[in-house]
């Protein structure tokens, strides 16, 4: 039977919240989701003063070449992983205040991500006491689930509005890379962090038993 007491409890909010702008100062990197071209059209002379056939050929080397950088949302994978395991880690106003700000700082639309992303994280949470009597394969797969959810929702809502749309391939990329790296992302949460799923003889921070 295990006690969480109120430091415990605001430290590990605390380290979530240092992980949150940990994962952000990286994506905010040079690194973006975007395509690079192999030829960078600083090292080359200008296409207008060079043969058109050369800048023709240019061209098509530059779009037949180019490559992808994508990451996958390390910040959403942390967020289900806490949720699932002690969603008092993770209450939602903290939620709220760090896809908030990762809309912002990433300039989506302001809201609509962090809204989507809290309405998956509140339900994994109450779904976390079947999760955690269950293997690890169906919380994985409703992981799966809500992400796809949310990229569908928010491409929806982004075409009702009328608001640019990222690139479908790189947004699929990217969900598949999440997914794939969630096993990863629960075992360093397991086993670096400490972060576990709560046992049934377990207290919460208000003496409620888990």
């Amino acid at each position: 039977m295990d006690t969480l007491s109120p430091l415990r409890l605001w430290m590990m909010r605390a380290v979530f919240l240092m992980l949150a702008m940990t994962l952000l100062f990286f994506h905010l990197l040079p690194i973006e989701t975007q395509t690079v071209a192999l030829f960078q059209v600083d090292l080359l002379p200008p296409l207008a003063s060079i043969d058109p056939a050369e800048a023709r050929l240019r061209s098509l080397l530059n779009q037949g070449n180019a490559r992808y950088m994508v990451a996958p949302d390390l910040l959403i994978a942390f967020a289900f992983a806490w949720s699932v395991r002690r969603p008092e880690y993770v209450p939602a106003i903290l939620l709220c205040a760090v896809f908030l700000l990762s809309d912002l700082l990433l300039q989506r639309p302001p809201g609509l991500w962090a809204l989507l992303a809290l309405i998956a994280c509140e339900n994994l949470k109450v779904r976390g006491r079947s999760l955690r009597d269950s293997s690890f394969g169906p919380e994985w797969f409703a992981v799966t689930i809500w992400l796809v959810a949310i990229l569908l929702a928010n491409r929806l809502v982004l075409v009702l509005v009328l608001v640019p749309r990222p690139d479908l391939k790189l947004s699929l990329i990217e969900l598949g890379l999440t997914v794939f790296i969630y096993p990863v992302v629960v075992l360093i949460t397991h086993l670096l962090m400490g972060v576990r799923k709560a046992t049934p003889g377990d207290f919460d921070s208000v003496g409620s038993r888990t």
